[in-house]
């Protein structure tokens, strides 16, 4: 599957590495509606280290589509918020 991180570039993780990054999302998920913008913060930048470690970085100069698009570290709680889907930032 191929993940964006939004103004960084594009990685290519394989199926085996979602169990991870869905515990992750989840914990996202759960600190956002709590409002918790610390925990949101620590947990999402845990999330793209996640993708940035487990993943192969794509070369810059190569554009695929991307299955999954991640927000900025710095992104907000709110634009988040914007982003997610009934499952979170990660389906399933």
């Amino acid at each position: 599957m191929i993940v964006r991180i939004m103004g960084e570039g594009q990685w290519t993780l394989a199926d085996s590495h979602f169990a991870e990054l869905n515990k992750l999302d989840d914990e996202l998920l759960a600190e956002m509606e709590g409002g918790d913008e610390t925990a949101f913060h620590r947990t999402l930048g845990a999330l793209l280290d996640a993708v940035r470690r487990l993943g192969e970085p794509l070369p810059d100069d190569t554009l695929e589509p991307s299955e999954l698009i991640l927000p900025t570290p710095e992104a907000s709680l709110e634009e988040v918020r914007e982003m997610l889907s009934d499952d979170g930032l990660i389906p399933g």
